[in-house]
C-alpha cells in the first residue's frame, strides 16, 4: 500500500471519531437502522428454526455488506489520498456509536438524580435489552452501568480496532455482525438456533476489542479514580465467569476501575438470568454511572490513539 494511502486511512480514523464526537447518531436515516431493515427483510425469507437458515442469512447480509466495503475502498484508493480518507472516515462514523452511548449514559444519571425513574425505565431500552418495569434505582443504576461497559467495547473501541486492521470492509463488516447479534444473537425461543450464526460470529469479532478494552480500562482507570491493579485483578479473577467471553472482560475491568461490584439477577424480555458478581465493592450508585461515563470517554480517545497509531504503524512497516 503506498505511505500516502495508509496516511489518509490513519487520517480517516481519527476524523470519523471527531464526526462521531461532534453529532453522534444521526436521528434519521442512520444506516445501521438501514441495514437492520434490509436483515429484518430479509429474515421474512429465510427463517427457519435450525442453526443452518441462521448461517445462511448471516452470509448472505455480511457477504452483502463486506463486498460494499472493498468496492468502495477500492474506489477510493484509485482516486487518491483524500477520498480514501472521506471513506474511511464515513465508515467509522456509520460504525462508532460511542458519543450517543455515553450522552445517553449521561441523561440516565440525571433522571435518576432526579429520582425520576419512570424516564429513567423509558430510557433504559436506548442502553440495553432489560426489561425495566421491574427495575428499582439501584438495578437500573447496575443496569446502565453494564451496559456502558459492555458498550465501551462494542460500538466504540472495536470499530476503530477493526479500521486501523482492516479498513472500510472490516469496520462495515464488524458493524453489520454487532447489529446481527443485536437483532437475533439472543437466546429468545425463536432465535436460539436461527441466532446461534450471529451470536457465534460476533463474539469472534469482538474477541481482540474487548481485551483491548481491559487494557484500556487499566490505563485509563486513575482519572475516575481507580488503579490498573484494581482493573487487571477483577478481569483476571472473575470475567472468566460471565457467561459472554467479551463483556465479562469489559464488565469486570470497569467494575475493578470504579471499585464496584456487578453483576446479580438480569431480567431480559425473554428470561432470567443470574450473573456472577464483578469486582469486589458496594453496588453501584449513581455516582459512580456518571464515574463510568467518564471512564467511557476516555477509553474511547484512547482508542483513537492507539487505532491511528496501529494503522501508522502498518504503513512504516510496510516500507521495509
Amino acid at each position: 500500500m503506498p505511505a500516502s494511502l495508509a496516511r489518509a486511512r490513519a487520517v480517516g480514523i481519527a476524523a470519523g471519531y471527531a464526526a462521531d464526537l461532534l453529532f453522534g447518531d444521526p436521528r434519521r436515516g442512520h444506516p445501521v437502522a438501514l441495514f437492520g431493515s434490509a436483515a429484518a427483510a430479509l429474515e421474512h425469507r429465510t427463517y427457519a428454526d435450525t442453526r443452518s437458515a441462521g448461517v445462511v442469512h448471516v452470509g448472505a447480509l455480511l457477504g452483502a455488506l463486506t463486498a460494499l466495503g472493498v468496492t468502495a475502498d477500492r474506489a477510493a484508493a484509485r482516486a487518491g489520498a483524500v477520498p480514501a480518507a472521506l471513506t474511511t472516515a464515513a465508515a467509522v462514523f456509520v460504525a462508532l456509536g460511542g458519543t450517543s452511548l455515553a450522552r445517553t449514559g449521561a441523561q440516565m444519571a440525571q433522571h435518576l438524580d432526579c429520582g425520576d425513574i419512570d424516564a429513567a425505565r423509558q430510557l433504559l431500552p436506548s442502553l440495553c435489552g432489560r426489561d425495566p418495569a421491574v427495575l428499582d434505582e439501584h438495578g437500573l443504576t447496575r443496569a446502565a452501568l453494564e451496559s456502558i461497559a459492555e458498550n465501551t467495547s462494542d460500538a466504540a473501541v472495536a470499530p476503530l480496532l477493526w479500521a486501523a486492521l482492516g479498513g472500510t470492509p472490516a469496520v462495515l463488516l464488524y458493524r453489520g455482525a454487532n447489529t446481527l447479534d443485536a437483532m437475533i444473537g439472543h437466546k429468545s425461543p425463536r432465535y436460539r438456533l436461527f441466532g446461534w450464526a450471529a451470536a457465534r460470529f460476533d463474539d469472534l469479532a469482538n474477541y481482540l476489542a474487548a481485551r483491548l478494552t481491559g487494557l484500556l480500562v487499566a490505563v485509563c482507570a486513575p482519572l475516575v479514580g481507580g488503579s490498573a491493579p484494581a482493573v487487571l485483578r477483577a478481569w483476571r479473577r472473575d470475567a472468566g465467569r460471565h457467561p459472554s467471553p467479551n463483556a465479562g472482560v469489559a464488565e469486570a475491568a470497569f467494575a475493578g476501575a470504579l471499585g464496584v461490584r456487578l453483576g446479580g439477577p438480569t431480567q431480559y424480555a425473554h428470561q432470567l438470568e443470574v450473573r456472577p458478581a464483578l469486582g469486589d465493592g458496594p453496588p453501584p450508585q449513581v455516582a459512580d454511572l456518571r464515574r463510568a461515563v467518564r471512564l467511557s470517554r476516555a477509553v474511547q480517545v484512547a482508542a483513537v490513539v492507539f487505532s491511528v497509531a496501529a494503522r501508522s504503524g502498518r504503513r512504516a512497516s510496510a516500507r521495509w
